[in-house]
């Protein structure tokens, strides 16, 4: 056995916290059973006591310990797609504590796909709690380095398994309804669960657009990209927001930099960014968009981000940290295009430009 890995699930089974790699990104880690454990993930985030955490599984075999109810589709699924970034919504068992679970009825799991983290888990062989390793509401952490930058002392161990390769949140899928719902977009997509389980998931309307906030100039609507939505379907949506659990990374602000960010329009960037530079901020940009918009005189920085949907998730969390590090006013963000492929980074950037202004208040 790896000596971090001993050392790891000794300090879990002490009631200790470990921060650990997944392909998603780092996990801040404690024994799921020992309500006393997770409450020290709590107060190390500064996170809300109501807000439920997913618990990590070795495999799909420990489900019968969590869950009463395990429909046919679950296990479907979790054939189809664990280990991997797909976090399932069910009915809780009975002892599942309600630290866990924030007292609900329902409680999220998944097996994460990385290697550092199955062999913690199938040697501390039972449920981690772990949300992302980071305080409440700030960019999520993809390396190691990010998680010490975080929490610092708060975490005993932190286990380094290198940069995470997916770099965005699972996708939550709520199956405790009797119909599958999308509560939070990510890697695996609607398709790719309609694919395994014969139909397409409804959407839980985003909580971060239920605000009647008007965007502030230059920002573009903070709404998830989708498909055409019939007028029949966003009654549908609407109700499912309303009627979900609540689950991690939902709020409506949340992944968020200290920084101000902005969502702007791909061919309203380079004038808003001059606009800017020309009243004084020092100006950062995330943007997709080549060619002359990269030499807009007087900006602070421009990070080049890739126009392939899988890349720019794996780089997102890494590059709103350096432009939060880059000494600037306000970071202006090339909103990503509205279709399914972009969802569950738009979403993320919903939340982010949300997070950062709400910050801003304060």
């Amino acid at each position: 056995m790896n000596d971090r890995i001993a050392q790891a699930v000794a300090l879990l089974r002490s009631g200790e916290l470990v921060a650990f790699p997944t392909e998603t990104v780092y996990g801040l880690g404690a024994d799921a059973r020992n309500a006393h454990a997770v409450a020290k993930i709590f107060a190390a985030k500064g996170r809300p006591a109501d807000h439920p955490l997913i618990v990590h599984l070795p495999d799909a075999s420990h489900l019968a310990s969590w869950t009463r109810e395990l429909p046919a589709e679950a296990m479907q699924l979790a054939r189809a797609f664990w280990p991997g970034p797909l976090t399932l919504i069910l009915k809780r068992a009975e002892g599942v504590p309600d630290a866990v679970t924030g007292g609900q009825d329902t409680v999220g799991v998944r097996v994460p796909n990385h290697p550092l983290a199955l062999e913690l888990l199938r040697t501390f062989d039972g449920g981690i709690a772990a949300p992302s390793a980071n305080r409440f509401g700030r960019i999520s952490p993809t390396t190691a380095a990010h998680v010490r930058e975080e929490l610092g002392d708060a975490v005993p161990l932190v286990l380094d398994g290198g940069a995470c390769e997916v770099g965005i949140e699972s996708t939550i899928l709520d199956l405790s309804r009797g119909r599958p719902v999308i509560l939070r977009p990510g890697a695996i997509s609607r398709h790719d669960i309609a694919r395994v389980i014969g139909r397409v998931p409804e959407l839980a309307q985003a909580q971060a657009t239920q605000s009647d906030e008007v965007p502030r100039e230059g920002t573009v609507a903070r709404e998830a990209p989708r498909e055409v939505i019939s007028a029949r379907e966003a009654p549908r949506e609407a109700a499912n927001a309303r009627e979900a659990p609540r689950v991690s990374g939902t709020l409506a602000a949340h992944y968020a930099p200290r920084t101000a960010l902005q969502l702007v329009a791909s061919d309203e960037l380079a004038a808003r960014a001059m606009a800017l530079v020309a009243q004084g901020p020092r100006v950062a940009v995330l943007g997709r968009t080549a060619g002359a918009t990269h030499s807009v005189v007087g900006v602070t920085v421009w990070r080049a981000a890739a126009n392939d949907p899988a890349r720019y998730a794996h780089d997102l969390y890494a590059n709103l940290r350096d432009l939060d590090h880059a000494g600037c006013d306000i970071i202006l963000v090339e909103a990503p295009p509205a279709i399914e492929a972009w969802r569950a980074v738009a979403d993320r950037l919903q939340r982010a430009a949300t997070g950062s202004d709400e910050a801003d208040e304060t």
